[in-house]
Formats: structure tokens, C-alpha cells, sequence
């Protein structure tokens, strides 16, 4: 059969390459002013800017022609399914969000959500971490999930206070040095 003949498959069948990062079931999502503003800034450039020109390509692609070897029309459309499967993810998580202002705490002397909170390992080694949500987690700049183990040892304690994390080579210890509360952005 010709390929003219078949229809395309517009299913979401690659929904599941997206990763969800769920939350555990009755667990609200908190989030940063600064992490909120940047999924919205995400969903707001995917939808007004990248989806309108993408748009206009492939209606520029449907009109030369068959469609079934047009390069133009075939990954545009592609393209156009994660850029909308993007947006309902973001917009979904935008809803639910609770938006917590850790500036807003004061002084504290607790690691609570939000808290840039310095331990230090056996060896002496200081590492920072801010303690944010889980859309807005990235190891590489020091900002961690709220509900990965390590923020988990970490919340309630107090400066001086040591949390016993388990990893895969044992136990470690890491001593609180430092906790505040400051704008993230």
C-alpha cells in the first residue's frame, strides 16, 4: 500500500520519554518564587514563541506537497507534540504548586523548605545546599529536591546538629555549619 494512503499516527505513545517526577500521593508541591517564574517563563516561550513558528512551518511544508516525504512536515509535527505535551506539563505543575517564599521566613535556625543550608563531611569538606522543590532541583548548582534523602537527613535539624545519610558505600555523617534563608532565584 502506498504510503499516501496511510494515515500518521498522532498518538502520545512517547509520552513516557518525558520524565514526571512524581511527588508521593498527598504531598503538596512546593516550589520557590524564582523556580515558579522560571516554568512559567518556559511555558509562556514554548507557547508564544517557539509553537507560532513552528506552526507556520509546517503549514508552509503541508502546502508543497505530499506529505509523506516531507522532512519539513514530519519532524515539525513531531516537534509540535513534545512542545504541547510540554506545555500541559508545565501547566499542570504551575497549578499545583505551592508557591513558598523562603525569604519571607526570617531568621530561623531550623532547615526547613527553601533553606541554603552548608554542611560538612568526616574530612572536612563543606558543600551548600539549597533545599528547593522538585521542578526546580539541580545537583550541579547546589539545589536540591526537598524530598531527596539528602534534604530529607537534613530538614528540622539545627546548626551543629549531625544528619546520619545512608548511601550505597554506608552511612555518612555530615555536621550543619551554616542555615539561611535568602532569595533564590
Amino acid at each position: 500500500m502506498s504510503k499516501a494512503f496511510t494515515r500518521e499516527q498522532d498518538s502520545d505513545d512517547d509520552e513516557e520519554a518525558m520524565p514526571t517526577l512524581e511527588l508521593p500521593p498527598g504531598v503538596k508541591n512546593y516550589i520557590t518564587p524564582g523556580g515558579y517564574r522560571r516554568l512559567q517563563d518556559e511555558a509562556d516561550h514554548l507557547w508564544k514563541t517557539e509553537r507560532p513558528a513552528l506552526v507556520k512551518t509546517i503549514t508552509w511544508a503541508a502546502s508543497n506537497g505530499d506529505r509523506s516525504e516531507n522532512g519539513d512536515y514530519i519532524y515539525g509535527k513531531k516537534r509540535l507534540r513534545e512542545i504541547d505535551r510540554r506545555v500541559r506539563f508545565l501547566r499542570k505543575r504551575l497549578e499545583l504548586a505551592e508557591v513558598v517564599n523562603p525569604a519571607q521566613r526570617g531568621e530561623c535556625d531550623q532547615v526547613f523548605f527553601g533553606a541554603t543550608v552548608t554542611v560538612s563531611d568526616a574530612n572536612g569538606v563543606e558543600n551548600t545546599y539549597s533545599i528547593v522543590g522538585v521542578d526546580e532541583a539541580d545537583v550541579a548548582s547546589g539545589r536540591i529536591s526537598w524530598i531527596s534523602p539528602l534534604a530529607r537527613a537534613l530538614l528540622k535539624l539545627r546548626e551543629g546538629e549531625v544528619a546520619a545519610l545512608r548511601t550505597p558505600t554506608g552511612i555518612t555523617e555530615l555536621e550543619v555549619m551554616d542555615i539561611s534563608y535568602r532569595v533564590l532565584d
